[in-house]
């Protein structure tokens, strides 16, 4: 029977090193998915809480509608990690039993997106008031779900992982550095004049950003890392994720940010407008609130990215060339100086020493 180059057959398969070095078929899972999902769906109970908290204790009219549109971002972002958090713990029970299908994952993954968007839209249709803005943070609610869902879907779990919980992570970041913002006005020279308050505004939206994209680089890079180990452990054959893994890891929450801002714009515009006609100071709040996250996520994307990348990169070591590899030694000194060898010096210097007797 003739063997095929670079095949093994069953029989010679015991062997450990041979089964170490065969790849895995089957699908690498996210690792900590479901507790991922529970964080995600918490965040997003909290994101919702908080809105009706401060819609209901406002005065009603005018203020419901300004602080709807306020509050209408953060319940779009923490809808979509939800959505895919859930999808990617969904995801791995499928692939489990199953096996690797892309059509049943994907499928699925969009189903447990919607039943994150209704189970939403379904509690704010009951706890909000009955207004017309309601209505709008609902559907846009469940529309970010889904998309979330469906972005889970991917065929690299881990990866997903990794932008999920490094977009809650960052999530979570911006609602804490809540109280460092007043003392970062005051030491960016915030004053009395209307240019000094919009530069310190400047400074302290960027150092907002950096800090989070860094801190999204690093989730996402310690996921991956994690997710690798428990890959190795799993099957040690395993391919490593290569370098655009991280990199698309590192700027998932980035990208999560600025897909929230079009979710945004698009569902949720006329509660948008109507904050805006409300008077030309809300117009323009809502016009810099609108830039100021768009930069916030185009920042968030490029440092989580680099930082990722980077972080990525020292894990490497360097790579091995022939030229490292020391000389062969040989037993023959003229072979292993084949230059430095003289004819002359093989030969005895004198002939009476060469007939010597070797009793004298």
């Amino acid at each position: 029977m003739t063997k095929q180059p670079g095949r093994v057959p069953a029989a010679e398969s015991d062997d450990p090193a041979v089964d170490a070095a065969t790849p895995s078929v089957g699908p690498v899972p996210a690792p900590g998915a479901a507790v991922l999902a529970l964080l995600a769906l918490a965040w997003l109970a909290a994101m919702l809480w908080s809105t009706r908290e401060a819609i209901t204790s406002s005065a009603a009219g005018v203020t419901a509608i300004s602080l709807s549109a306020f509050a209408l971002p953060g319940v779009i972002s923490a809808a979509l990690v939800a959505g895919a958090a859930v999808a990617l713990s969904f995801g791995n029970l499928l692939a489990s039993r199953y096996g690797d299908r892309s059509t049943l994952r994907f499928v699925g993954a969009i189903g447990a997106g919607m039943l994150v968007g209704l189970a939403a839209a379904l509690a704010i249709n009951l706890t909000y008031f009955d207004t017309s803005t309601t209505n709008v943070i609902a559907g846009t609610t469940a529309a970010a779900a889904i998309i979330g869902g469906a972005a889970a879907g991917a065929r690299t779990a881990p990866a997903v992982g990794a932008v999920a919980a490094a977009a809650l992570g960052t999530l979570v970041f911006v609602v804490a550095f809540s109280p460092a913002r007043d003392p970062l006005f005051d030491l960016f020279g915030a004053g009395d004049s209307q240019e000094s308050l919009v530069d310190a505004a400047k400074w302290v939206s960027r150092t907002e950003s950096l800090l989070a994209g860094l801190l999204a680089g690093l989730l996402a890079f310690g996921y991956l890392s994690w997710a690798r180990r428990r890959a190795v452990r799993r099957d040690p054959g395993t391919p490593a994720l290569r370098w655009p893994a991280y990199l698309l890891a590192g700027a998932g929450p980035g990208l999560l940010l600025l897909l929230a801002e079009v979710i945004i714009r698009i569902g949720g515009r006329s509660l948008l407008d109507l904050a805006s006609a409300l008077s030309e100071a809300d117009a323009v709040a809502q016009t810099s609130l609108g830039t100021s996250r768009v930069d916030n996520g185009i920042w968030v994307l490029f440092v989580g990215a680099l930082t990722a990348l980077i972080a990525f990169g020292r894990t490497l070591s360097p790579a091995h060339t022939d030229d490292d590899e020391p000389a062969p030694v040989s037993a023959d000194p003229a072979e292993a100086h084949p230059f430095d060898s003289d004819p002359a010096d093989t030969e005895p210097a004198d002939a009476n020493q060469a007939g010597a007797d070797p009793a004298r």
